[in-house]
């Protein structure tokens, strides 16, 4: 009867250890350790946020950062593997695991809360209104009635409808397509943050960006909401803490011409 008994307690431990080493195999970061390896879904059409150099290389703030959490992680950032996101398939692309976590763009919204686990936040933006430069219009309020552009899945889609009455939304896959739109006439004006508008205005003299923001927009890093993703979610968030508290964040931030 004793030597049943001690079998049973040894099946039972070689069960609950077996099931115990499983959840931290499964886990992300024990995954993207062991495989060493991370896949990290980032834009190519949010200069200087994201975008392809002269050589076609990944460049950008967000390229930066997610360099140095690869590198904190795994312990060399060419070991990254990009994919390239857009705004309106960023969280397909992470809720069906093609990417390990989000570093484009994307800001903290409730709706997104829902489905999505991030990081503290790496950036604040703004909205703003991009309107030809002999444009009369200096509000939001004088858009009812006419002709927005906006970019699928960016924030300013879900507030442009919501504050504007009868407002006519056209909206476009990319930035880059969004502004050529907005070059050849299409709309009355192009609502986004603040930060991707910028580098069209300062090289094309025939826009302007108006002075007001519209709301505050905090960047963060997007995770899969699931348990295997949180010890990734907090790892992440000691490497920016870090960043931060040691002003690498804001020197980054300076080097893209980013800063506040």
């Amino acid at each position: 009867m004793y030597k049943k008994l001690l079998l049973l307690v040894i099946c039972l431990s070689f069960i609950f250890c077996g099931c115990g080493t499983k959840k931290t195999i499964d886990d992300d970061l024990s995954r993207i350790m062991k495989q060493d390896k991370i896949t990290i879904g980032v834009r190519t059409d949010t200069m200087p946020f994201g975008f392809k150099d002269k050589n076609g290389d990944y460049a950008g703030y967000d390229i930066d950062i997610a360099k140095i959490i690869a590198t904190a992680l795994i312990g060399d950032d060419k070991k990254i593997k990009f994919v390239t996101v857009t705004a309106s398939d960023r969280i397909r692309k992470l809720i069906t695991n093609e990417v390990d976590m989000l570093v484009a763009t994307i800001s903290i919204t409730e709706p997104r809360q829902r489905i999505l686990d991030f990081s503290v936040p790496y950036y604040a933006a703004g909205q703003a209104m991009m309107l030809p430069a002999n444009s009369d219009i200096i509000s939001l309020r004088e858009l009812s009635g006419k002709k927005v552009i906006i970019v699928y899945g960016s924030t300013s889609e879900r507030s442009i409808r919501s504050s504007i009455p009868n407002v006519n939304v056209i909206g476009y896959k990319t930035y880059d397509a969004a502004y050529q739109a907005m070059k050849s006439g299409v709309a009355d004006a192009l609502i986004a943050d603040d930060t991707l508008l910028y580098r069209y205005t300062l090289n094309d003299p025939s826009l302007k960006l108006l002075p007001k923001r519209y709301s505050k927009e905090y960047y963060a890093i997007a995770f899969r909401k699931d348990e295997a993703s949180q010890r990734l979610q907090i790892r992440v968030n000691s490497v920016l803490q870090s960043l931060q508290s040691t002003g690498r964040l804001n020197r980054l931030q300076e080097k893209w011409g980013i800063s506040d």
